[in-house]
């Protein structure tokens, strides 16, 4: 079996992306699980294809198990860590344009899932705001 998940997008303008993960786990976890696609986000209005997302906004809660979001690359650059048991929200887009993607080697723009201390039952629920880049 594998974990019941699912992607919904909830906005997906010029500018921003808000996209809502849900994961019921049972027991097998997700390892650099793709979760953002930037190639499959909308165009800009002069057609130039997403290439990167900033992380500007995360609303989350995890019951049982925790998540690292991280960025895709050839070795994965940790964005954060959500913690088990744990419910929240960050707000970086308040004081800067939210969090760029680091990433070095192989980095291709999208975002990955990594579940921490699952088992059967587990759950997150994650929302992530965007602010999408054109190169």
């Amino acid at each position: 079996m594998a974990d019941t998940v699912t992607s919904q997008t909830i906005q997906d303008g010029e500018r921003v992306a808000i996209i809502k993960f849900t994961n019921v786990s049972d027991g097998t976890g997700e390892s650099a699980v793709k979760k953002v696609d930037v190639s499959a986000l909308a165009s800009s209005s002069q057609g130039k294809a997403c290439t990167s997302v900033k992380v500007a906004k995360i609303w989350w809660a995890c019951r049982g198990m925790g998540v690292n979001i991280e960025f895709d690359a050839s070795t994965n650059v940790l964005i954060t860590g959500l913690p088990s048991d744990s419910t929240g929200d960050e707000y970086y887009s308040d004081v800067f344009t939210g969090i760029p993607n680091n990433a070095g080697s192989g980095k291709t723009g999208d975002i990955d899932f990594t579940t921490v201390g699952h088992s059967s039952g587990d759950t997150y629920s994650i929302i992530l705001e965007l602010v999408k880049d054109y190169e």
